[in-house]
């Protein structure tokens, strides 16, 4: 291939890039293994060029499927842990600013709670899922990938919507002031240690998820109820918060905050908020894994041993 066909095949790839780490996400729930596998995308593009491809949007959709579904299918096999609390990467901008990037990532407000729900699903009803729920894809052209008919893609769809369905995730409130008055009032009912005043903003079904991460396990947990959170944010706050600086941010399209130490992002907890109550706070308090999350967002100074470092 001349340099001149390489750059052009570049620069139709770029066209895609978006769109294809939007699949990659959706099918792996981690930012990093997204670039991955756009990555290695690129690659099989460039190794095998374009000439015989019509539709190459198409061809470059089916090609990161495959490569996601390997990675999904690889992962499983090395998870060891079941049990552990883990939370997919999510995608967290500053209010009110939001990268293009971000936007087209999170297109159609894919948080967490869903994607906690796709990691329940096996790698081929996740890949259907995706595909044809999410990006409107023919199970004729999903079969191919996933080894199967298309009658047979279709039931993984299906299974796969039910499951997801089962999960009764609650719509967000589309007001992003609204929810972020909501969670002001978590974080300062939990400040005052008033317990009645935490019940009153929290539904009574609400879901509390932490994810420590590997290092500190024992810190993860997923707490069911609006007494058992409140009771839970008394314990792990109220001590915690004097020491930690609350950054406003969007987290996967609805409000969040990025909790800062010694000017350096330690824990990023993402709200939901539906009629007015926070029926989910999913939160990673894996300080290595929150300052990767958080690089690039302006949250702190991209610069080692920044100021209060020790």
């Amino acid at each position: 291939m001349s340099e001149s066909d390489r750059d052009w095949l570049a620069a139709q790839f770029e066209e895609h890039r978006e769109h294809l780490r939007a699949v990659a996400y959706r099918m792996l729930g981690s930012l990093d293994d997204a670039d991955d596998a756009v990555q290695d995308t690129w690659l099989r593009l460039s190794r095998a060029g374009a000439d015989e491809v019509v539709n190459l949007g198409g061809w470059l959709t089916t090609i990161i499927a495959r490569v996601c579904l390997n990675m999904l299918r690889s992962r499983n096999v090395r998870r060891e842990e079941p049990l552990e609390v883990r939370l997919p990467d999510p995608v967290v901008s500053l209010v009110p600013e939001s990268q293009p990037e971000d936007e087209a990532l999170l297109a159609d407000s894919v948080g967490l709670a869903l994607l906690v729900v796709l990691d329940a699903l096996t790698p081929a009803e996740r890949l259907a899922f995706v595909l044809h729920d999410m990006f409107g894809l023919p199970f004729e052209e999903i079969a191919p990938v996933v080894g199967r008919t298309p009658a047979a893609a279709r039931q993984l769809a299906s299974r796969a919507r039910r499951r997801v369905s089962g999960a009764g995730l609650a719509a967000p409130d589309t007001d992003l002031a609204r929810q972020r008055g909501v969670v002001d009032a978590f974080f300062a009912a939990a400040r005052d240690g008033d317990f009645d005043a935490l019940l009153r903003v929290l539904d009574p079904g609400v879901v509390l998820r932490i994810d420590a991460g590997g290092v500190h396990a024992a810190g993860s947990m997923e707490v069911h109820g609006a007494a058992a959170v409140a009771r839970q944010a008394l314990s792990g706050l109220t001590s915690l918060l004097p020491a930690v600086r609350l950054i406003p941010a969007v987290v996967n399209g609805v409000a969040g905050v990025v909790a800062t130490r010694r000017d350096r992002p330690v824990t990023v907890i993402a709200f939901t908020v539906a009629d007015g109550k926070i029926v989910e706070m999913d939160s990673i308090a894996d300080p290595e894994r929150v300052r990767r999350i958080t690089a690039g967002t302006g949250v702190v100074p991209d610069v080692p041993g920044g100021p209060g470092e020790s």
